[in-house]
């Protein structure tokens, strides 16, 4: 559920929980948190080790909260402002650890040197020790492995009582702390000791997942410099890279990182943005182009202006997205979910029956049927089953950042493989974004005039064909007079007061219901449109003072990625407010479908039309498209849009190239069909091991493979995901005709 409180609110609390770091972890805190009045809106992520949750501490007070997540082995340390705020704060290491086996060690710490790696070496010692009794002196090998086992199950056995008093009585912990303790009372003690031992092996293999999980954020966050050179006078100085303000000024110096967001005044340089947005190819940029916190400059020195703090960078924006997804859920995480709070008791029920019927009724031997109810017990076990889906979405949440593919949650990640549609905007999606003038055609003045105040019109306007207007003018060295009462006419154009006179730049089909256009007027219009070109018409009042063509290129990669998402099965379409002659004229130029002289209100329409087909995706980067974006199945943004569109879609595209499309969808499947892989592992395992158990094929410690076993595949495997690379489309850029236009 998506938080709808502020997080600043006192109600609403965010913990650091140490030790929270595996998925059955994070299932055992939200089946705790689910039995206490007055909770919602609870959060949880097994990479962060965070819970957040809307406390009401009219029902359930925080110190209650506290203890039983302590209880359970975890200790809870509360973030934010809050945490300050008397003695509900807690240092990240306080707390009484009863015993949970995933402690949380600094980065880099050798997996030997953690407490869970330190548990399986005893343990694991142990064994061997209790082993070579076994020759040395065979009466004392079964007190090594009944110690062996008491020591791997007892952190297990603690945990399991505590989440049964708190209302999880059927968990992991459980099925193996009965399992060990159900081998040691039948005098399997060996067998108890090593399905400890592979359980403990099979913790530390999660741990050391979701450290590499954990990794990744971490990584994003040293790419930002700790230090920036500051002009504020004669001579730079050195400042913390997060004590800068919007406005300030900053010296890049050849071979340094960015230390923050903003526009370059003075220099040129190439910088590499690989490490923000995965562009493998430096880009030279100079005065006016913004850059990135965390780029390297890599030849010239760059004198830059602020525009972002620190917490609101591109990287701080990364890695909150990043973790906003990694903590929410996919569908099928969620099915998962709920379909092992009723597996778990299953399994315990069937373990019952066939350790009790047999003998009961039919005369069975009580040790080789609770021989096999034990052994049920651990091929029972959901943890490669609640792992299989976290597991592959992280993996593939953190490869897509790399490759600068930002998407916000399991939910999207799923969903954009599935969609039939695909639907893009034009201006500064499919195009570059950066039109420019071509032609000016006058009609009753001059060519010189059209432009002075077509610009003063435009000149409040952020929309691409707007600064295209003003630039133009700019560069010709106008000056641009004053404009009054300047309103924007969604899908239509702009109007403003100039010299005291109405004017509007406005589309050709507007200004047509404004006035009558004359035939050659009509015709120039005509064969601006045909050649790609947008044309819009100067009007004062009701009378056409000119016309003036703009064309924005199509992007380099456009063509390939679109021929790319076809050869997916997808369907394309391209949704614009254009002319329907200039879509037409570029969709053939891209191959695709155009749906043109739209409103914001028709691309909506359209959009639920495409979701009743099968599911649509919406690609889109200016303030109008953020309410399709919203309403599509999943919205897609580029990463130089605004920052309403990025804000609504449910991923981004930091490298804008249209090929990053096609990316997601792949990477989407190729998830998916990961997560297929892992849950038929899991289940695989453990029917097979089953049906040998049931004819007395199977003993202890082969039945702890089937959880162990498929615990260790199903991670392997969705790490696999992390190597995903991709695929680069091509940059050769799509033809366009340029031939010449009436004047």
């Amino acid at each position: 559920m998506t938080p709808t409180t502020r997080k600043d609110h006192p109600d609403h609390l965010t913990y650091f929980v140490e030790g929270m770091d595996c998925a059955s972890c994070v299932q055992t805190v939200e089946r705790m948190v689910a039995t206490l009045p007055g909770t919602s809106e609870v959060k949880t992520s097994f990479t962060k080790q965070t819970l957040t949750l809307h406390l009401d501490e009219g029902q359930t007070p925080r110190g209650t909260l506290e203890k039983n997540l302590k209880s359970l082995g975890y200790a809870p340390s509360l973030l934010g402002p809050a945490a300050s705020a008397g003695p509900q704060g807690h240092d990240p290491h306080a707390g009484d650890h009863t015993g949970h086996t995933h402690e949380v060690a600094p980065a880099g710490t050798p997996w030997y040197r953690t407490g869970q790696g330190r548990l399986v070496v005893v343990s694991g010692a142990l064994l061997a020790l209790a082993w070579l009794l076994g020759f040395l002196q065979p009466s004392l090998s079964t007190a090594g492995y009944i110690a062996a086992t008491l020591l791997g199950v007892w952190p297990l056995a603690k945990k399991a009582l505590t989440s049964a008093r708190l209302g999880d009585p059927f968990s992991i912990n459980m099925l193996v702390s009965l399992a060990a303790i159900g081998a040691v009372a039948i005098g399997e003690a060996a067998e108890g000791a090593v399905v400890v031992f592979f359980f403990t092996v099979g913790e530390l293999l999660e741990g050391v997942a979701a450290g590499r999980a954990r990794a990744g954020i971490q990584a994003l966050a040293a790419l930002a410099p700790k230090t920036a050179l500051l002009l504020d006078g004669p001579q730079p100085r050195e400042v913390p890279a997060d004590t800068l303000q919007v406005g300030q000024t900053v010296q890049v110096n050849p071979g340094a990182r960015v230390p923050a967001d903003g526009t370059i005044l003075t220099g040129t340089s190439s910088l590499d943005d690989s490490p923000v947005t995965g562009e493998s190819v430096p880009v030279v940029k100079g005065p006016g182009d913004a850059v990135y916190a965390g780029s390297i400059n890599t030849d010239g020195t760059l004198h830059l202006r602020v525009d972002k703090a620190a917490a609101d960078n591109t990287i701080a924006r990364i890695i909150h997205m990043v973790e906003e997804a990694e903590g929410s859920k996919a569908p099928t995480a969620r099915f998962i979910d709920r379909f092992s709070r009723y597996y778990t008791p299953g399994v315990v029920l069937v373990s019952a029956l066939v350790a009790l019927v047999p003998p009961l009724f039919f005369g069975g031997l009580w040790h080789d049927w609770l021989y096999k109810g034990i052994s049920l017990l651990l091929i029972g076990c959901p943890c490669a089953l609640v792992l299989s889906v976290p597991a592959s979405i992280t993996s593939a949440i953190s490869a897509g950042t790399r490759r600068g593919l930002l998407i916000k949650g399991g939910g999207a990640l799923e969903t954009i493989g599935s969609v039939r549609t695909i639907a893009f905007d034009k201006t500064g999606t499919l195009t570059a974004g950066r039109p420019r003038v071509t032609d000016i055609v006058g009609d009753q003045v001059g060519r010189a005039e059209v432009l002075r105040l077509a610009a003063a019109v435009e000149s409040g306007s952020s929309h691409p064909l707007a600064k295209a207007i003003t630039a133009a003018a700019q560069q010709e060295g106008m000056t641009i007079p004053a404009a009054q009462g300047a309103q924007a006419l969604p899908g239509k154009g702009a109007s403003a007061t100039v010299e005291g006179r109405a004017l509007s730049v406005s589309s050709p089909r507007h200004a047509a219901e404004l006035a009558p256009l004359s035939p050659a007027l009509l015709s120039t219009i005509t064969a601006f449109e045909e050649q790609g070109r947008t044309a819009v018409v100067l009007l004062d009042g009701a009378t056409p003072l000119g016309v003036l063509a703009i064309r924005d290129e199509p992007r380099p990669d456009a063509r390939a990625a679109l021929a790319r998402l076809k050869d997916l099965g997808i369907q394309t379409v391209m949704l614009t407010g254009d002319n329907t002659r200039t879509g037409q004229a570029i969709g053939r130029d891209l191959g695709l479908d155009v749906q043109a002289e739209l409103l914001p209100e028709d691309k909506l329409r359209l959009i639920a039309s495409y979701k009743a087909q099968g599911g649509v995706a919406m690609v889109g980067d200016g303030i109008n498209d953020a309410p399709a974006l919203a309403q599509s199945d999943v919205g897609i943004a580029m990463g130089g849009g605004t920052d309403v569109a990025l804000e609504t879609a449910d991923a981004a595209l930091l490298r804008e190239r249209v090929s990053g499309v096609a990316d997601l969808v792949a990477l989407s499947r190729a998830t998916m069909g990961n997560i297929k892989v892992n849950i038929a592992f899991a289940l695989g395992l453990k029917a097979i091991f089953l049906v040998t158990t049931l004819l007395g094929y199977t003993n202890l410690w082969m039945a702890i493979l089937a959880d162990t076993g498929a615990t260790a595949l199903v991670t392997a495997n969705a790490l696999r995901l992390l190597r995903w690379k991709g695929q680069d489309a091509p940059t050769t850029p799509a033809p366009h005709t340029d031939a010449a236009v009436p004047a």
